[in-house]
């Protein structure tokens, strides 16, 4: 039976969505990967958030920060992190916008890396919520059956 394994990456002290954190989170992620891939752990799969902060990233679909990682740099970091893991890994939505991760994936497929699917729950549903609470159950069903059939990158 596989061991699946989920790493969060945060910072002892630090805000997990500021800069602050934005500029060690690679390196959090690199060496979690490299860590928790050892023979000792048995792990299967290794469950990671991207290693980059999307919303630090130049050409972000929607920029909420500052510019921390040119688009090149973000690449880069994504290769760094995928080098370390010796099993197999999937990358986890984090609960941002659809948009966000298609982004955040689409800079993966440019880094070349090697990673094995990816687990997006919240992510695809936490719009609906307020869909939901403003507008109730037959207006979610047709939010669904609409975001469903949507076209994505």
């Amino acid at each position: 039976m596989p061991f699946f394994l989920e790493l969060v990456s945060y910072g002892e002290g630090r805000d997990d969505a500021s800069a602050e954190f934005a500029a060690v989170n690679p390196a959090v992620v690199a060496r979690s990967m490299a860590e928790f891939s050892k023979p000792e752990y048995r792990v299967g799969v290794l469950k990671v958030g991207v290693p980059v902060n999307m919303a630090f990233v130049e050409v972000h679909p929607r920029p909420v920060y500052e510019i921390l990682y040119s688009r090149e740099e973000a690449i880069d970091y994504y290769r760094r992190a995928a080098e370390e893991a010796r099993v197999p890994s999937i990358y986890l939505s984090q609960g941002v916008s659809n948009e966000t991760f298609q982004y955040a994936l689409e800079l993966a497929a440019e880094a070349g890396v090697n990673f094995s699917s990816v687990l997006c729950g919240r992510t695809t549903w936490k719009d609906g919520v307020t869909v939901f609470v403003d507008k109730g159950l037959r207006a979610l069903e047709d939010w669904l059956n609409q975001e469903s059939h949507l076209e994505k990158r």
